[in-house]
């Protein structure tokens, strides 16, 4: 259960606050600066290319649950959702600042990245801010990890591509994935090792199919992602988690899947018993990469 105060726009009491503003998709480093030392998070949901341009829209790196959760553990208090829909696309810059971060919050200080651009048409921006006498403006740079700007576009890449370790690189933390367990063929059972399966929401970024060591609901596992090509099923995309020398009913929970490092490539065998095989081999190298992971990124 989160501690965190989360607050919809309309219903915040306004007292001295220092903010962080951002859609903060994904809470790499660059935002994590961004929000350190305040002492509330001032974000929008949904994303407003959602609203504005849905099929500019990209796919998210976390869920609203996972974001609240990692901004919890910066030791942020209080966690303020903007509802964001057409009318307040249409507040002016000048108003966003005047009637949200003033009037509603109560902004003393109010920290953004340097790209940070706000009200309609997108016209305020960090200057804008930094004129005002009613509060102080912190502006933060980009931050870089390996020579390259961290981004979410970066992060979706390299998600995309099965790179855990370049993703926790500029996450901070490993990419996660949540969901509600849902029943699958029993297959896996079958083979002898039973999965704790989730449909990826479409909206989310998803690994490359692939066979990943990961922790479930904090437990060592061996995940697939993909659809099983050895078996003609006609599903679609699942993943599949494995959760190693742990035995638990898990249907209709909500398993939280966190990525450490892709294994191998998803790919067809020529038989069940082949199969099996590479499946027992794929358990033992999950468990040896999750029992030598530490947490530093």
């Amino acid at each position: 259960m989160a501690n965190i105060k989360v607050t919809k726009l309309p219903d915040a009491e306004p007292h001295p606050r220092h903010v962080a503003i951002g859609t903060f998709d994904g809470v790499h480093r660059g935002h994590q600066v961004v929000i350190d030392e305040a002492d509330t998070v001032l974000t929008f949901e949904p994303h407003p290319l959602a609203i504005l341009h849905p099929a500019a829209l990209p796919k998210m790196i976390m869920p609203f649950e996972v974001k609240r959760d990692v901004i919890e553990g910066l030791g942020v208090g209080e966690l303020v959702v903007i509802p964001f829909d057409r009318k307040f696309a249409e507040l002016p810059a000048e108003g966003f600042i005047e009637h949200v971060l003033i009037e509603r919050l109560g902004a003393e200080r109010v920290s953004v990245g340097e790209n940070f651009r706000f009200g309609a048409k997108a016209q305020g921006d960090p200057r804008m801010l930094a004129s005002r006498s009613e509060f102080e403006t912190r502006v933060v740079a980009l931050v870089e990890v390996d020579g390259e700007t961290v981004s979410s576009t970066r992060i979706r890449a390299l998600i995309a591509a099965g790179d855990m370790e370049g993703a926790r690189h500029c996450l901070g933390a490993p990419f996660m994935v949540e969901g509600t367990v849902v029943g699958g063929d029993q297959r896996g059972r079958e083979l002898g090792f039973p999965t704790a399966n989730i449909v990826p929401d479409d909206r989310l970024a998803i690994p490359g199919h692939g066979v990943y060591a990961a922790f479930a609901n904090g437990v060592p596992a061996a995940v697939n992602v993909g659809v099983r090509p050895t078996f003609d099923t006609g599903r679609g995309v699942l993943i599949e988690s494995y959760l190693i020398d742990h035995e638990e009913d898990l249907y209709g929970s909500t398993l939280r899947v966190a990525f450490v490092k892709r294994l191998r490539g998803e790919r067809r065998f020529s038989s069940v018993e082949e199969l099996v095989a590479q499946m027992r081999t794929d358990v033992e190298d999950a468990r040896q990469v999750c029992a030598s992971f530490t947490d530093a990124s």
